[in-house]
């Protein structure tokens, strides 16, 4: 008998233990995040004759979509500001964007902007306070500059290309590619998933052998240009949140002119989105804020109207300042 109630008692303890268990928060320890971020985006200067009448810089709509859909509003920032300026908005912007174009990597406006930017967000870091920064295309290029304190670019033309991504051994332990599932990594590694529309780039070579930038980053996949050389295509930061692709995740979903290589499908897209979502999430850590809510409506792209591009460039819309 004494074994008998011993037994039921551990029974009933044990289906306590598993109620108390269930009713329990999945993680007490669960991180706070900031649910209202805002990616700040630096404009772009308009380098296209047919693009100069509507205004001086430019912002894609594509870039505008893409960021949005990953759970994000976006923040135009103008060249024209002074540093001062460019210091408050870093204190309200929960993440930068630096996207593609065809500007000078180190004279132009959008080199000198974003360096203010990039030395705010690497004091920042050092402090605790979390800021990500991603480049696409030229604006991954401007990264490695800013990194290297030199531009080390040289000829690596994918000018119209899909591609799918020669992945590194470090492209297994990285933050940007731990949500992807066992397919989308095959199909990632098979596959033309990636859009390339670049005429320079930074080789495997030369980034390896630049202590600086092999210090900094982490590569996590490269690929072969036309004219053969291996370049460098997806960076990670070692130590901070600053994240770099030489292709175009934008592209996958949110253009659509038949003369360009725009991945769109099934994998692209989700690619595309896991993308999107993942430097969203980074930007979820920021808890950077505008001063009221009228500053902050003040300040996004949403009273910008883009202009219909696609009679006369890659783009369906484009937002002129």
């Amino acid at each position: 008998m004494p074994s008998r109630r011993f037994l039921i008692c551990f029974f009933l303890f044990s289906i306590c233990l598993i109620c108390c268990h269930e009713a329990m928060p999945a993680n007490l320890n669960q991180e706070t995040l900031n649910d209202r971020p805002v990616i700040g985006v630096l404009t772009q200067m308009v380098s296209d004759d047919v693009m100069k009448p509507f205004g001086e810089t430019y912002i894609p709509d594509s870039y505008v979509n893409y960021i949005e859909s990953g759970g994000s509003r976006v923040m135009p920032i103008r060249l024209t500001l002074s540093t001062a300026e460019y210091e408050s908005i870093f204190k309200k912007i929960n993440g930068l964007f630096l996207i593609g174009g065809a500007v000078d990597l180190t004279t132009s406006d959008f080199a000198r902007v974003a360096k203010i930017f990039y030395k705010l967000a690497l004091t920042a870091n050092d402090a605790g306070d979390f800021f990500p920064i991603w480049g696409t295309c030229l604006g991954m290029q401007l990264l490695t500059v800013l990194v290297a304190e030199e531009n080390l670019l040289s000829a690596t033309p994918a000018r119209n290309e899909a591609l799918p991504l020669n992945l590194t051994t470090e492209a297994h332990s990285s933050r940007m590619f731990q949500g992807f599932s066992k397919e989308l990594i095959k199909a990632l590694t098979e596959e033309p998933l990636t859009g390339n529309f670049h005429n320079y780039g930074l080789t495997v070579e030369a980034f390896q052998k630049n202590e600086k930038l092999s210090g900094f980053f982490s590569l996590l996949s490269t690929n072969v240009a036309e004219n053969g050389a291996h370049f460098v295509s997806t960076i990670e930061g070692k130590r901070y949140p600053f994240y770099g692709v030489q292709w175009h995740p934008e592209v996958n979903r949110f253009q659509w002119n038949r003369k360009f290589s725009f991945p769109h499908s099934s994998h692209a897209v989700r690619l595309s989105s896991q993308i999107a979502e993942f430097f969203i999430n980074e930007g979820r850590k920021s808890f950077h804020h505008f001063d009221s809510p009228e500053e902050e409506d003040a300040s996004l792209i949403y009273k910008f109207t883009p202009v219909y591009t696609s009679n006369f460039t890659a783009y369906e819309k484009v937002y002129f300042f």
